[in-house]
């Protein structure tokens, strides 16, 4: 399994991402108490029509969590700014999880590299 194609990416963020919207702390002087600026994006996976069952079970048992992603961003004054930051973790977080693994195969080591471990070429010739 690979990771998410530009189309997935593209239905997740138009069709199944729910935002929340909260008070920001920090800077930012009296807008800080009167504007909603900071944004959660909440991303259901379990119940995602784009992703399939391995990329469900691979989600579920790297992050645990309920069946959904949570993800904050603060980072700007600006609720839209906000948005678009959060969405982007959202999916650098889902490309992480869901990266290939490369998997080791055991494998016999090499007659060379047993002669190099034990500090011999295999051509010393013993001279008499």
């Amino acid at each position: 399994m690979s990771l998410l194609t530009d189309e997935q990416i593209k239905k997740i963020t138009e069709r199944e991402l729910q935002f929340e919207t909260s008070r920001s702390g920090g800077k930012g002087g009296q807008n800080v108490n009167k504007v909603e600026t900071k944004v959660t994006v909440i991303f259901d996976f379990q119940n995602s029509s784009i992703l399939n069952e391995e990329h469900k079970n691979i989600i579920k048992s790297s992050h645990k969590s309920d069946d959904e992603l949570r993800v904050a961003s603060q980072k700007t004054r600006s609720q839209l700014e906000n948005k678009t930051d959060a969405v982007k973790k959202l999916i650098s977080l889902l490309q992480r999880i869901l990266k290939l693994k490369i998997i080791r195969k055991k494998s016999k080591p090499s007659k060379s590299s047993i002669l190099k471990r034990n500090g011999t070429t295999g051509m010393d010739t013993h001279s008499t």
